[in-house]
Order: C-alpha cells, then sequence, then structure tokens
C-alpha cells in the first residue's frame, strides 16, 4: 500500500468542481487519508514550492496558487500509488495531457493546472508535512 499527495489547485475551487475531481480520484481507486481546504499565503506557497525558485514559471505559479483556496490530500491505494496518481492527473499541460486524465478535464492552462501531485516518495513526505501533521495522517 503506498501513499501521494495532492492539491486541488485555486481555479477548480473556485468553479467549485472539488467534489467532481474528488470523484475521478475515488473512482479510480484511490482512497482520502486526510483533506484539508486552505488559503496559501504569498510566502507559503513559496516555501512549497522552493525547487522552482530563480525558474521563470515561479513568480506566477505562487501568485496563482496564493490566489484562491486550494484542497491538500493525502491519497492511498493498493498499488504503486505515485506513477499512478501522475498517470491519472496527466501532463502538466493540459494541450498535452490523454483525455480522460484530471488535468485535460480541469486545468484551464499550463499555468493554471488543476492539482498537484507528488513526483516521489522524498516529495510526498515533504508535501503531506507541509499541510498534515502526523495525527491528521494515519498513516
Amino acid at each position: 500500500m503506498g501513499y501521494t499527495f495532492t492539491m486541488i489547485k485555486p481555479k477548480v475551487v473556485e468553479r467549485n468542481e472539488i467534489g467532481a475531481v474528488i470523484q475521478q480520484i475515488e473512482s479510480a481507486g484511490f482512497q482520502i487519508i486526510a483533506m484539508k481546504k486552505t488559503r496559501l499565503s504569498i510566502t507559503e506557497a513559496a516555501q512549497f514550492y522552493c525547487e522552482h525558485e530563480g525558474k521563470p514559471f515561479f513568480e506566477p505559479l505562487i501568485e496563482f496558487m496564493s490566489s484562491a483556496p486550494i484542497v491538500a490530500i493525502i491519497l492511498k491505494n493498493d498499488g504503486d500509488t505515485i506513477p499512478e496518481f501522475r498517470t491519472l492527473i496527466g501532463n502538466t499541460d493540459p494541450t498535452l495531457a490523454e483525455d480522460g486524465t484530471i488535468r485535460k478535464e480541469f486545468a484551464l492552462s499550463k499555468t493554471y493546472n488543476a492539482v498537484h501531485g507528488s513526483d516521489s516518495e522524498t516529495s510526498f513526505e515533504r508535501e503531506a508535512k507541509f499541510f498534515f501533521s502526523t495525527r491528521d495522517m494515519h498513516l
């Protein structure tokens, strides 16, 4: 059994599509372990995406991520969780994402992406701890 972290991004939250995204996640066999709706400050968004600091998309990314609430979620399934979830969410560029993926269905653009998904076990641990206490995680 494996775990991953995802975050439903501001535009999806603003469009009231949280439930539709969660339904797609659960229908794919993922179980929600912890979930919270919150809003990131510019500083928090910069801390979360610190590995991208200095890249051309960093400033627009943190402005977007602090523009409205997000939903942080820890997921699990019985498979190879992180790669399976990344397949479900699709390419970061929704024009390149496969039909049926979350980013293809819900993202407005590469900049206004629909969801974040951990890319490794190390990322999962850091990202989950950013939003949740050990008690919240029920791992």
